[in-house]
């Protein structure tokens, strides 16, 4: 389970990201959460892994307070939390499975880990994850080859090798086509499936968030304005979410 707990994150610049956020993530779920920019979705899930931290407040998963989180004992649990981003953030120049191998370097020891040893069974796991995103194919050639779509998915299958318990999104199709946007939702919607992996995905896009999330959080300035299931959602509660009439921008994959 994830808990947040009367949270709160304010920047060094004054910015107020969250106010006394408190909900509850049990294990398994497929969580979208949505807003405008600025609205503190993306330092809401960051919070999880402590890629930043809590002003106030606490977090707990699995009986761990991540806030207090600190070298060796951070870096065991992030092991168990995967990270998606918008950007890929994978070495071009180097091979997919290259990419997806750099999962399993923090588990190997620092001679293997220096000259890229990896053992057989690293390399099984690694063809198995590009197998469960439907790349494996691409296995062996560069990754400035794919198209954003199949980059996409080396950077989710990079994450599957890690075995993790929790997949975090931070706006993973933001730039992407509507037509492979849709393609990367459903492999996360059938990886939270088959694998049982608590997935929290922040987008901007109501539409995708409501046809592929099971459970919807809304924020808006920082507070959460619904948390609930995606077919309890009404118009006005859009409204709520967004602060004023959605735009084609917000829906713009609703044709598609």
């Amino acid at each position: 389970m994830i808990e947040f707990k009367n949270v709160g994150k304010t920047y060094p610049n004054g910015v107020v990201a969250l106010k006394n956020v408190s909900l509850k993530i049990e294990p398994g779920e497929f969580v979208a959460i949505i807003g405008l920019s600025g609205a503190g979705k993306s330092t809401l899930i960051r919070l999880v892994n402590k890629m930043t931290d809590v002003t106030e407040g606490s977090i707990v998963v699995e009986k761990l307070n991540i806030p207090s989180l600190k070298g060796k004992a951070l870096r065991h649990y992030r092991r168990k939390v995967g990270m998606v981003f918008q950007s890929f953030n994978l070495i071009n120049r180097t091979s997919v499975i290259n990419n997806v191998l750099a999962a399993r370097v923090p588990d190997m020891n620092p001679i293997s880990s220096v000259f890229g040893f990896f053992s057989k069974k690293d390399k099984l796991i690694a063809l198995e994850a590009l197998h469960k995103v439907g790349i494996l194919e691409k296995a062996y050639i560069r990754a400035d080859q794919l198209s954003g779509g199949q980059q996409q998915r080396v950077a989710l299958a990079r994450t599957l090798a890690q075995n993790p318990s929790i997949i975090l999104a931070d706006e993973p199709v933001a730039s992407l086509d509507p037509i492979t946007a849709n393609q990367i939702m459903s492999d996360f919607e059938r990886i939270n499936k088959n694998e049982n992996i608590t997935i929290l995905v922040n987008m901007h896009h109501v539409d995708l968030a409501l046809k592929y999330a099971q459970r919807v959080i809304g924020i808006n300035e920082g507070e959460i304005v619904y948390d609930g299931s995606t077919s309890d959602i009404t118009e006005n509660l859009l409204k709520t979410i967004y602060g004023r009439e959605l735009t084609d921008e917000d829906i713009m994959f609703k044709d598609k």
